[in-house]
């Protein structure tokens, strides 16, 4: 599936703000000129602009245009519905995503209870240490709904499932709710995380709906808490 022009522009222009093209406190270029740069249309650059005030990158200020945010802000977001690979990229982190584990399952019960399915349903089980830096500090355990998703190999799992599911599947990722609390590790972190000296985990439960309204995901994502600063950004 060709990429949308707006989201190309979309990435060009974070970019841009990330490298200090464009400061905190500056205006982007009007719509006219960044429509005549990037030889397209207005409607075009509005939605790539929209997306990044959505995002939290800038604010649009009437009679002024387009203010660059401080994006310093946005190291994990918390509200985002975004993959791994997109926020490492935004990080500048050297990473590695190991595939601890890739299975079809019959779901457990509380898998069954959090994804709204019966005993005879099949999800992907999908187990991911993320490793910054040379340690692993983020352990994702994905399940994925069989009848949306009919086939996951290693290779997209140490890639990006996300992409694959929008890029290849073609299906359209649209919401999710997220929970978020403070556990003591597990043996499994303990096993697959570098956890030496942390007594506590933060989990970020999520689940990840489809446009149609559905429930094709739930995922535990099981963090260090040393290396994240989790953030969010909010609009009135």
């Amino acid at each position: 599936m060709k990429q949308n022009k707006f989201m190309g522009i979309y990435e060009e222009l974070v970019d841009s703000i990330k490298m200090n093209v464009y400061k905190e406190g500056q205006t982007l270029p009007s719509e006219n000129e960044l429509a005549e740069t990037f030889q397209t249309s207005r409607e075009t650059i509005r939605k790539a602009l929209n997306l990044l005030s959505q995002n939290g990158f800038i604010q649009k200020v009437r009679g002024k245009g387009s203010v660059v945010l401080d994006v310093d802000k946005f190291n994990f977001p918390v509200s985002g519905l975004v993959s791994f690979k997109e926020v490492s990229k935004a990080m500048g982190e050297a990473t590695n995503t190991h595939v601890n584990e890739l299975s079809l399952i019959h779901p457990e019960l509380y898998i069954q209870e959090a994804m709204q399915l019966d005993e005879e349903s099949l999800v992907w089980y999908v187990s991911r240490s993320r490793e910054f830096s040379g340690e692993r500090i983020i352990l994702d355990k994905d399940y994925l709904y069989y009848g949306s998703v009919p086939r996951l190999t290693r290779e997209i799992c140490e890639d990006s499932i996300y992409a694959y599911l929008e890029g290849e599947v073609g299906l359209t990722i649209s919401f999710a709710k997220k929970e978020i609390t403070v556990e003591e590790p597990t043996s499994e972190d303990r096993t697959l995380l570098d956890l030496e000296g942390f007594a506590n985990v933060v989990v970020i439960k999520n689940y990840v709906y489809l446009d149609d309204a559905t429930l094709f995901q739930y995922t535990e994502s099981r963090h260090r808490p040393d290396k994240f600063r989790f953030v969010d950004f909010a609009r009135r």
